[in-house]
């Protein structure tokens, strides 16, 4: 199988390179892109040197690749999927361009890996912060069946790449903001992508689009806030669940730990002060879940708080996921 990575030199690009080194990925050649600033330096994976290519057609048409990983913004998957998959490779997305295409998977492989079949030649990764919240939704929903569901979102700097770290460490030392509307140290801005006219962002607007399309579920009310804070690396993100049937907590803990992909940690009691906090998922492939507990006034409602590293489950582990599930459903390469 032939690999190639677009936007290799980015954040989610290493952190690509860096999985496929951890989970022992088989390739038989693997192919780096980038923009033409970074083409001609070289990267090391699994101790072999490999040179960065320009991202264009004809550097894209003259070899043989199976599967292409993409992380390298909605402008660059819209002109250059199309080639690879002109050439018969999959294109694995990770930006916002295909996500709401009819056609087009949009897959967490533990929720509904089964789309990956239904694929043209394109499968698009969620939104990170939308990844992380559906595993433990589509537990609530598979056993008590969800009506509603509002998002509450902490979002890590590192969402926004490198401009947003380089951001949060320049207004820690006094400057200004370069990236961001207001300084992000000490503060929390609830605003992640652009405005629309209803006052909800972009941002908002794919969690709760990609929500219902995830789960199957267009009839699912979604509503979301996002923000900001911060924190360098791994979103969290607070859930109000309204369902059908009561939930019993005890239960949906126990259905939570027998996920794949999720771990449990939900005893703040006695001093204990076990719940999920973006240090603890920072690094780490798994979705953290607590807080469990059922709303004072509707006990048709729950709430819990869910973190995950935004870069690894959020980005760049989903879409490994994504195409080792491919090769297992009987990916063209098996």
């Amino acid at each position: 199988m032939n690999i190639a990575i677009v936007g290799a030199t980015g954040l989610v690009g290493r952190t690509f390179l860096r999985i496929i080194e951890e989970r022992r990925i088989a390739y038989d050649n693997l192919y780096l892109y980038a923009s033409a600033r970074s083409a001609g330096t070289t990267i090391a994976v699994n101790g072999v040197d490999h040179p960065v290519l320009e991202t264009t057609a004809a550097n894209i048409r003259d070899k043989a690749i199976d599967v292409a990983l993409f992380s390298a913004g909605k402008h660059v998957s819209k002109t250059l999927a199309p080639v690879f998959v002109e050439t018969g490779a999959l294109v694995i997305d990770n930006s916002s361009a295909f996500r709401m295409e009819a056609d087009v998977p949009l897959v967490v492989p533990e929720v509904n890996g089964v789309d990956i079949n239904r694929h043209h030649g394109i499968i698009a990764n969620p939104n990170c912060s939308t990844i992380q919240s559906v595993l433990p939704l589509s537990v609530v929903d598979f056993y008590y069946h969800a009506t509603r569901v509002d998002y509450t979102t902490y979002q890590a700097v590192s969402g926004s790449g490198q401009k947003g770290l380089a951001d949060l460490e320049q207004t820690a030392a006094g400057g200004a903001p370069v990236h961001y509307p207001h300084p992000i140290h000490n503060n929390a801005i609830p605003h992640i992508d652009d405005f629309q006219a209803d006052g909800f962002t972009y941002e908002e607007e794919k969690m709760i689009c990609e929500t219902q399309k995830i789960l199957h579920r267009e009839e699912l009310e979604v509503s979301a806030t996002c923000v900001r804070v911060p924190v360098a690396h791994a979103h969290s993100v607070s859930m109000v669940v309204t369902t059908t049937e009561r939930v019993n907590l005890d239960h949906l803990r126990s259905y939570l730990r027998d996920t794949d992909g999720i771990v449990v940690l939900d005893d703040p009691h006695n001093n204990n002060n076990i719940y999920p906090t973006p240090r603890q998922a920072a690094g780490t492939d798994s979705v953290y879940v607590g807080r469990l507990r059922r709303d004072r006034f509707d006990e048709h409602k729950i709430h819990l708080f869910c973190t995950a590293d935004n870069i690894r489950k959020g980005a760049a582990l989903n879409a490994i996921q994504i195409l080792e599930t491919w090769r297992k459903r009987g990916g063209k390469d098996e």
